[in-house]
Formats: C-alpha cells, structure tokens, sequence
C-alpha cells in the first residue's frame, strides 16, 4: 500500500474546504469523498447509487455537486448504508434520507446511536492521546463539521449478519463488533470491495500513524473483539480495503487484516 504524504502532515495541517473535494473513483464504480481525515462513500451499480456511510454534517455541502460530476443526481440515490452508528458516519444521512427518500439501514445493535445519539462507553479514555497534533486537528474538524453533534436519523431499517441487502451493488453484511457493538462491514463482491467502516484504519485518527490498524482504544468498545472480527474482512478476499479513516488499502484484505493484527490495539 502507499500512504498519502498528507497523511504526515498532521502538525498544522488543515483539510480542504468540504466543498472542494471531489469524488474520487477507487475501484471500478466506487467514489470516495469527504475529507483526508474522515471518508464516504458512493457506490454507483448500474447508475443508481448506494451511499456507504455519511461522514461529517458539514460534508453535505460535497453531496450534489460529487453527484452532477458523476452525471448523478439525488434521485438517482437509492440506499444509505451505515457500517455503524458513531457521529462521523451519520453526519449527513437524516439530510439525504429527506431529500432523496432513499432509506438508511444500520445494525439494530447501533440503531440507538444513530437514532438517539446515545453515546457508546468505551474502554479507554481520550486523554492520553491528546499529546499527538491529530488528535486535536480531528476534534477541530469535527467541530468546525458539526460532528459533535450531527442531526440523528428519524428512520431507519436494519439488517443482519450475512445478509444480501437489496440495494444497488447487493452487497453482502459482516458483522465485526468491537469499534461499536453493532458494526459491520459491507462487502461489495462485485466491485471487489470491502468498506471496512471502523473496523480497522489505514491512518490512526488520534495519532497520525500510517498503516492497517485498529481504532484507537479510545474510540472502541472492545479493542479484543474488535481484533477477532477482523477474520470477517479477511474471508471476503476483497482486493480493496476501503476505511473510514484513511488512504484506500489495495493490497488485499488479507494484507491489510495481517498487518492491523502484527500492530495489535492503538
């Protein structure tokens, strides 16, 4: 895998302005927008679209204009699929859910941190890492986002462990609890993708560093369960890892779960 440089300059580095970062094609029909800090995504099958995962409020401003650039509009927006419930994955998705009427579906485990805005307990606390400059150039971006506090989701459906979900792309559910006790990753077999969620990294948000890894302990419920789960992305045999933090992994799924598994929690 190579790392973007930018991923380095965590020290006084600030994102580019939402509006200006365009979608990027990272697999055949896959887009990538939002920011270099925080991801989503849109999957176009056949020219309807499933959106993977809403990033920040505040990316919502990206939102129409990545889709004219694709000759998309919003209702060519079919689906909303959420790997998990966390602020930095809801961000826009009440927004688009209205003006597109595409649904939102999410494990039942995370509906109440998407619906509620029930806040997860997790395992470590936050204050250590507060040493690293990313950890406080990722607050200021949340913060300057709406990501403390994005609108909740006024409807959604959920889906299971396994299941084919029936929107564009037919992409398939894995369960990989750890991050949040309803995460999943969504395997996308005909792109050759897997959108990985939270359930690994390829950029440390809290500490900069570059590479497949899990969350920091700070952000996860279960560092431990969070490694077991990674067996789920490594059976799907995905040529691309797609994270929600981080550079695309294109080495192989089973690459990025080897490496994120030598570093061990973070």
């Amino acid at each position: 895998m190579t790392a973007d440089p930018a991923a380095h300059r965590a020290p006084g580095y600030c994102c580019p302005a939402m509006a200006e970062f365009a979608p990027t094609e990272v697999a055949h029909g896959v887009h990538r927008f939002g920011s270099r800090l925080v991801n989503c995504y849109m999957v176009d099958d056949g020219g309807r679209l499933t959106v993977v995962d809403c990033g920040l409020p505040g990316f919502w401003d990206q939102v129409e204009p990545g889709l004219s650039s694709l000759g998309r509009s919003l209702q060519d927006v079919a689906a909303i699929v959420l790997t998990h419930g966390d602020n930095d994955h809801v961000g826009f998705a009440e927004r688009l859910r209205e003006a597109s009427g595409a649904p939102v579906s999410i494990h039942q485990e995370d509906v109440p941190l998407a619906t509620t805005k029930e806040e997860k307990e997790t395992e470590a606390s936050l204050v250590p890492y507060l040493r690293h400059p990313a950890a406080w150039a990722l607050l200021a971006h949340f913060a300057t986002n709406g990501g403390m506090a994005p609108p909740p989701v006024a409807v959604v459906d959920t889906y299971e462990d396994g299941q084919t979900l029936e929107v564009p792309g037919a992409p398939r559910v894995l369960f990989t609890p750890g991050h949040t006790s309803g995460h999943c990753a969504i395997h996308f077999e005909r792109h050759g993708v897997v959108f990985a969620g939270d359930a690994l990294c390829t950029r440390n948000p809290l500490t900069g560093k570059v590479g497949s890894q899990l969350l920091p302990s700070a952000f996860n419920v279960s560092s431990e369960r969070a490694m077991a789960s990674l067996g789920a992305i490594e059976a799907t045999a995905a040529q691309t890892v797609l994270p929600g933090h981080g550079e695309p992994w294109t080495d192989g799924a089973a690459a990025a779960v080897e490496e994120a598994r030598s570093r061990g929690p973070t």
